[in-house]
């Protein structure tokens, strides 16, 4: 493997953050023939194909390690451009991901505490997936229900996302009326988040050996899922969080008390320190404390 030109990383960066060559391009006030040529060397000096030329360009899985690279380079390089001009003002952009109910709840409180220190590019994606996004390179941090640490990163657990059954009094009265057990939990519909949400099958796992398969509404919105299940689109299963204030109102119930799904969550990020990362993961630590059992 030859040296690595930093240029050519910056341009590998462009190239799928951009979604083409032409935009990168753009980008980086460079010909689309210049960009092509330093992804073209890079790949020669990587022996290895990075870049897939789909519509949107994509990284390789040999090309997630040189994004990756990339990312830590430029804030490397950011960090030491403030340390000598500390009145430089290009502050940084930290890349996320985050799940949709923290993200819902208590984590944008959390990152409104940084303002004037970061910039963030949150990327919503299941609990369960977006330790993808750090193995990939698109994100420098990610809070996930993974607790082995990605390749590169470090695992903190930050605590426990307590969610309950919860439904309408009026879909309650209607579907629960003889108690919820097996019988009633497999014609009752249900509210799922999308179609990797799995958090209502956990819980009708607990309720029955057989599967139960109920009709399903599928809303994949946090605050709107939370809003379907009070409208009485379904039942589903919601954070205390979300729940508590329209518990207090009346609607929403509990209807199955004593029964719960805990998620347990962790933040993983890069293992290269930088202020503005560390500043971040202080943030969403001493949030989670109070937020999450």
């Amino acid at each position: 493997m030859s040296d690595i030109d930093l240029a050519q990383l910056r341009a590998l960066a462009a190239v799928v953050d951009e979604g083409s060559f032409d935009a990168a391009a753009s980008a980086l006030h460079l010909t689309p023939s210049a960009v092509s040529q330093r992804i073209k060397a890079l790949e020669h000096s990587a022996g290895r194909v990075l870049v897939r030329r789909t519509k949107p360009t994509e990284a390789t899985e040999a090309g997630h390690a040189y994004l990756r690279l990339a990312r830590q380079v430029e804030s490397l390089v950011r960090d030491v451009r403030v340390e000598v001009d500390p009145a430089e003002q290009n502050l940084p952009t930290i890349p996320l991901a985050v799940n949709g109910d923290s993200l819902a709840t208590w984590v944008l409180p959390a990152l409104a505490s940084l303002s004037g220190t970061a910039y963030f590019d949150v990327r919503r994606e299941d609990e369960g997936r977006t330790a993808d996004l750090l193995r990939s390179g698109t994100v420098m941090a990610a809070i996930t229900s993974d607790a082995a640490a990605v390749q590169g990163c470090r695992s903190t657990r930050l605590g426990v996302m307590r969610y309950r059954p919860m439904a309408s009094p009026a879909f309650a009265a209607t579907w629960f009326a003889d108690g919820v057990n097996a019988v009633s939990l497999a014609a009752a519909p249900v509210v799922v988040f999308d179609r990797s949400d799995d958090l209502q099958d956990a819980y009708l796992r607990q309720r029955s050996r057989r599967r139960l398969a109920p009709p399903r509404q599928h809303v994949p919105a946090s605050s709107q899922f939370a809003d379907a299940i009070a409208l009485g689109l379904g039942w589903g299963m919601l954070p205390k969080e979300q729940s508590g204030s329209r518990e207090a109102a009346g609607e929403l119930v509990n209807i199955d008390p004593g029964r719960h799904v805990d998620v347990t969550l962790h933040w993983q990020q890069w293992t290269l320190q930088t202020p503005a990362l560390e500043a971040t993961a202080k943030a969403i630590r001493e949030a989670a404390r109070t937020h999450l059992t």
